[in-house]
């Protein structure tokens, strides 16, 4: 690694939620663990690697991670213990990186180009990273090191769980090759889909696309597919990354039909998350709203301003407005969200100014 312009690794939790409940509850070891609910409307927010064998995923209905895997053990989120686990981790990070990108709470990218503490190579710092980790938390984490981004998110999944994967310079566009389409940090289920149907079934498949071929068919992502398919990704690791939306959904326990029910969630919903942007001083022009139906199809409603919306019953009304959007209902609906985003720093540094101004 030392003939890299960066230095770069992607640490990753392994199963972080469902390891920190059987850390602190002993007879969790060895079972199948979903942390969620069991209820008909559940949904599996993590499972250990045990539940995992099994096919049970996070964002699983937990009626069918119960049919994956009958001896399921349930156990509540307790996502204020997660979070402090996590500020322990980054403690760590912190001894030898300045540069840290948290991407949530059990994964980061650190750049130790700098070698702050002086290890010498990349690959030995992520090893000491995981030991400390392991001894101070009583937990495991994978590692990816690599000389850019993509390339050591793509790594820290090679070993897991518990282990490491170093893509040395030179070796990045071969390595890539190798993985299948649905491996792809940023390639989800519907691209993935549509890659597979223009005969893109792995990195090999993309690398013999033109960017041509990949802008047509992709528009603006096009030359980002082109350039990792080759092992190119000149992001850096950015520590003051901005948060790009704030938004809150329920899963209801019985289907909704009545609209005025739907309309006073949707209210609630939207009050949430104008709380938040109040907190955070953020507010974006885009209002969002979800919708998924009984038979798991969902419908999305979004609209934009041409200032932020720093009203809450400004919140209230688009939100209103999207969710009317698809009534008379075609099913009863299972889950609805309200999301805001595209945040105005504009308006964003007037509330701070405001709020700095004597009473």
């Amino acid at each position: 690694m030392e003939s890299s312009p960066r230095k770069i690794i992607h640490i990753d939790m392994d199963a972080f939620f469902a390891s920190v409940e059987q850390r602190d509850d002993p007879s969790l070891r060895g079972k199948s663990v979903a942390v969620g609910s069991p209820a008909a409307r559940g949904v599996i927010a993590a499972a250990s690697y045990e539940a995992r064998k099994f096919g049970v995923r996070s964002a699983m209905p937990s009626s069918t991670a119960l049919r994956k895997c009958p001896g399921l053990v349930f156990v509540p989120h307790r996502f204020e213990v997660y979070r402090a686990v996590s500020r322990q981790i980054h403690e760590i990070f912190a001894d030898y990186a300045d540069l840290i990108e948290p991407l949530s709470l059990d994964e980061a990218y650190l750049d130790v180009t700098g070698d702050k503490a002086g290890v010498a190579t990349a690959t030995q710092t992520a090893r000491i990273i995981r030991e400390r980790i392991r001894a101070e938390t009583g937990l495991t984490a994978s590692a990816g090191i690599s000389y850019n981004k993509f390339l050591a998110k793509m790594a820290s999944d090679q070993n897991k769980p518990d282990g490491q994967f170093l893509v040395a310079p030179g070796q990045g566009e071969a390595f890539v090759q190798t993985l299948p389409i649905g491996r792809f940090h940023g390639v989800g289920e519907v691209t993935a889909a549509k890659m597979k149907g223009l005969g893109i079934h792995t990195g090999e498949d993309l690398n013999r696309q033109s960017l041509a071929f990949l802008q047509e068919h992709f528009g603006k992502l096009g030359p980002w597919f082109y350039g990792i398919a080759r092992g190119v990704d000149e992001r850096p690791v950015n520590p003051d990354r901005e948060r790009k939306s704030s938004g809150s959904e329920t899963t209801f326990a019985a289907d909704l039909a009545d609209t005025g029910a739907i309309e006073a969630e949707i209210t609630a919903l939207a009050d949430k998350v104008f709380a938040w942007c109040q907190k955070a001083s953020a507010f974006g022009r885009t209002a969002t709203v979800k919708i998924k139906y009984a038979d798991f199809e969902q419908a999305t409603r979004r609209r934009s301003l041409s200032g932020a919306i720093v009203e809450q019953e400004t919140l209230r009304c688009l939100s209103l407005d999207l969710v009317r959007s698809v009534f008379p209902l075609r099913a009863g609906v299972r889950l609805l969200g309200v999301t805001v985003s595209n945040f105005d720093a504009a308006a964003t540094a007037a509330t701070a100014r405001q709020a700095a101004l004597p009473v």
